[in-house]
């Protein structure tokens, strides 16, 4: 990923997401530029913590010209480093893209078929790219806007690998590292190329959220 605004982070993943068309659309809700974390505490710790979904949340909102739509992934793992500052810490991040689910109750059984969608070839293929990984190779204070911190690493997902870099606020201590981040990703970076209606034609950009409680292992 470019220096757009993903995580996954972290991903991500992540992998990365898009709204499919043909489906209920939602009310407009056009991605545009995110307000950045401004606050960063400063901490002496040395440690890994555990990424978990349990105690963590990647989430991502597609859209296309009649609305968008939210969604999520329910399984992933992964661990932050840090070894006595925030500075000289690393992310790594694995998604199982069959995990991902739309995040909207009013779609009723249309949110599992939109999903299913997603799965397919047309977008995220997971039966080729059953994993998207993020591996964190930059971590700095300060960055754009008034950034706390500004993460860069390299996003693998659906066969293609980019350097991504985004805002984030972290924080750390003895027991735990929360960190949030906000951010986009252009789906067509990673090769999801697929149009949607003709009518209700998909944004390139996705928004990823990241929300990360990373307890010491």
């Amino acid at each position: 990923m470019n220096k757009t605004p993903l995580f996954v982070a972290l991903a991500l993943a992540a992998s990365s997401l898009v709204a499919c068309g043909g489906e209920t659309p939602l009310p407009a809700a056009p991605i545009g530029t995110t307000p950045v974390p401004t606050t960063a505490a400063v901490a002496a710790v040395n440690g890994t913590f555990a990424i978990t979904a349990q105690n963590s949340k990647v989430e991502w909102t597609g859209s296309k010209s009649s609305g968008h739509h939210d969604g999520g992934f329910s399984a992933f793992k992964g661990s932050i480093t840090v070894p006595g500052a925030i500075e000289q810490g690393k992310v790594t991040v694995e998604i199982d893209t069959s995990s991902i689910s739309i995040n909207d109750p009013a779609l009723g059984p249309m949110a599992e078929k939109l999903a299913g969608h997603l799965k397919s070839a047309d977008f995220f293929d997971i039966a080729k790219f059953p994993k998207a990984t993020f591996t964190s190779t930059a971590i700095k204070a300060g960055g754009d806007n008034g950034a706390a911190y500004t993460v860069t690493g390299t996003l693998d997902f659906h066969g293609a690998q980019k350097t991504i870099t985004f805002p984030a606020s972290i924080s750390a201590s003895a027991a735990k590292v929360d960190a949030t981040a906000t951010f986009n990703i252009n789906r067509k970076d990673f090769g999801l190329v697929y149009p949607g209606k003709p009518d209700d034609l998909i944004k390139d950009d996705v928004q990823v959220r990241l929300t990360i409680h990373a307890d010491q292992q």
